[in-house]
């Protein structure tokens, strides 16, 4: 389905039961089929909402390159159309410092946070290899290989439009330390021990920041610990949702 939000047509897919929503956001280079093995398992109870961010996906590129506090008036704009209230957001990675700056402005029911930066990282999303090796090993996601060795990477930023890679320069060098402190809502964090991206006491660092968060760490596990333990991230969801 499609919605224009910032004069911009956004691709998204909604369906599930409940009067609760969760939004999932996906990471850089990365489109909705990436949040559905961890959106899925919650459809019968909940209303699930996962957009592609602008810029990937089946979604329109932003027309001038968008700062995060764009994307976070877009994805409000889309949340308001909708007529959700108070949403349950899932982000990762870039998806996931969308989130935090969202729950910061506005209201949100429960947070959780996969391998979200939230200040300076030296090099996002340049292991593609260890990760596509990791996505093997993981039962039922053999069919997103193709689509991995596509969109992770740090090739992204190389065949990226002018536009995406202003946004990528932008998104990485940001520091939204001060506006994660105001988070007054349940935040849960899982993060991997070998995040190359994201380093892991980066999780430690918004446990203190946000007065009601929690962190699940996954021993061994990348920048894609939630689908490398898929079904332990689920059953942490559940615990939390």
């Amino acid at each position: 389905m499609q919605i224009k939000a910032k004069d911009v047509n956004i691709n998204y897919v909604r369906y599930g039961t409940g009067d609760k929503t969760i939004v999932f956001l996906h990471g850089w280079g990365q489109n909705i089929a990436m949040m559905q093995p961890l959106a899925d398992p919650f459809s019968d109870e909940f209303d699930i909402l996962i957009i592609d961010i602008p810029g990937y996906g089946l979604s329109d590129e932003p027309p001038y390159p968008w700062t995060c506090y764009d994307y976070v008036e877009c994805l409000k704009e889309i949340i308001d159309a909708l007529n959700i209230v108070k949403p349950i957001l899932i982000g990762h990675s870039f998806g996931g410092k969308i989130s935090l700056l969202y729950a910061s402005k506005y209201e949100v029911d429960k947070l959780v946070l996969l391998a979200s930066p939230f200040k300076k990282e030296v090099k996002e999303l340049s292991f593609k290899v260890k990760t596509l090796k990791q996505l093997k090993k993981i039962p039922g996601l053999n069919k997103l290989e193709g689509f991995a060795k596509k969109h992770i990477g740090s090739e992204d930023y190389r065949k990226a439009s002018d536009t995406m890679r202003k946004v990528l320069v932008e998104t990485v060098n940001l520091d939204i330390t001060d506006e994660v402190k105001k988070i007054k809502c349940p935040t849960l964090i899982i993060w991997g021990t070998k995040d190359e991206a994201v380093p892991v006491e980066r999780a430690y660092e918004l446990e203190k920041l946000i007065p009601d968060a929690g962190v699940v760490i996954y021993d061994n596990c990348t920048h894609y610990a939630y689908l490398e333990r898929l079904q332990q991230t689920i059953n942490v969801l559940w615990n939390f949702l």
